[in-house]
């Protein structure tokens, strides 16, 4: 099964939230937003209860209606795309008044040193297995950092997925400082040339200020053991958690200024919508999207590839 294929799949439960109003989609805007008032309180109702806030929802039912001359479901596709553009696009995309085209985000780290964080659960340590495989398959050297010493065994399930990949595993012991297994995973991928390390981090509640105290830390040893590192810091957000991760991610993002945001399990959820306010309200572009537990299901995210999956609509070849 194709990447887009897995992603419409995925997406099914997002999409049939949406679709309670699709039987509208085909018609005209002008139609709609003048005869169908109640189809519009509809909408909007489905799209807040997809996440994607009340505030971007406002937004883009303005956007639509002022779409004359497009059928619905295209002006939808165009203004949910729009959300997904950075913020300082989407106002410009809108002053000019034109849709944006397809905007795939640059995936490949500024630097050499990612350190990848999130809540005990979100599945970090997959995840980071994951994008090992996927640079390895871009011609890239990759180390692993099993910082988190505090989860029973998970340096050993990290050690697996190296041995399983061919990759370096820098491990430290159960209980130990993970600031100093980071320490030591950015000396040697530095002494060996490596072209990406990706440090695991210990699964920590956003309101624990020692915990994402300790975050820091391990960020500044990375910069005094490999200057100009880490280049880039991800957060794993669960999508299942909807709106409580994105009030998760403005606190990591508070504590360790995020780069990056990778969302997982959007198969397992109506409330694919949360990727709209994760851009608008963080900033931060989302790096991957994640539909399921094969490596093949986490991939770089599309925003024009998502909506179409989430409309059911073929992207165009080119």
């Amino acid at each position: 099964m194709s990447w887009l294929e897995r992603l419409r799949n995925g997406l099914s439960k997002t999409r049939a939230q949406i679709n309670e109003t699709a039987g509208f989609m085909g018609n005209d805007v002008k139609d709609v937003f003048t005869n169908r008032l109640d189809t519009i309180e509809d909408l909007e109702y489905a799209l807040i209860a997809a996440d994607v806030g009340r505030a971007a929802t406002e937004e883009i039912l303005e956007d639509v209606r002022r779409s004359e001359g497009k059928n619905m479901q295209q002006a939808l596709m165009d203004a949910l795309t729009l959300q997904l553009e950075p913020n300082a696009r989407r106002a410009e995309f809108r002053k000019l008044g034109f849709a944006p085209q397809a905007s795939r985000v640059s995936v490949q780290p500024n630097g050499h040193v990612v350190m990848v964080i999130g809540v005990n659960g979100v599945g970090k340590t997959t995840t980071i297995a994951k994008l090992g495989q996927y640079y390895m398959g871009r011609g890239q050297t990759v180390m692993f950092a099993a910082g988190d010493t505090f989860r029973a065994a998970a340096g050993a399930q990290l050690g697996e997925w190296g041995d399983r990949l061919g990759v370096p595993v820098v491990q430290g012991t159960d209980g130990g400082d993970p600031a100093a297994v980071a320490y030591d995973a950015a000396t040697a991928r530095a002494a060996r040339g490596t072209d990406l390390l990706f440090v695991d981090t210990a699964g920590r509640l956003h309101n624990k200020h020692n915990l994402m105290e300790e975050l820091k830390k391990v960020r500044r040893v990375i910069e005094k053991a490999d200057p100009g590192e880490p280049a880039e810091v991800w957060l794993v957000l669960d999508a299942v958690t909807g709106q409580n991760g994105l009030q998760q991610a403005k606190k990591f993002h508070e504590s360790t200024p995020l780069t990056g945001v990778i969302v997982t399990k959007l198969d397992g959820t109506a409330k694919g919508g949360i990727l709209v306010p994760i851009v608008r309200e963080l900033g931060v572009p989302i790096k991957f999207i994640g539909v399921g537990e094969s490596a093949g299901d986490l991939q770089p995210f599309d925003s024009q590839e998502f909506v179409r999956a989430l409309f059911d609509v073929d992207v165009p070849k080119g």
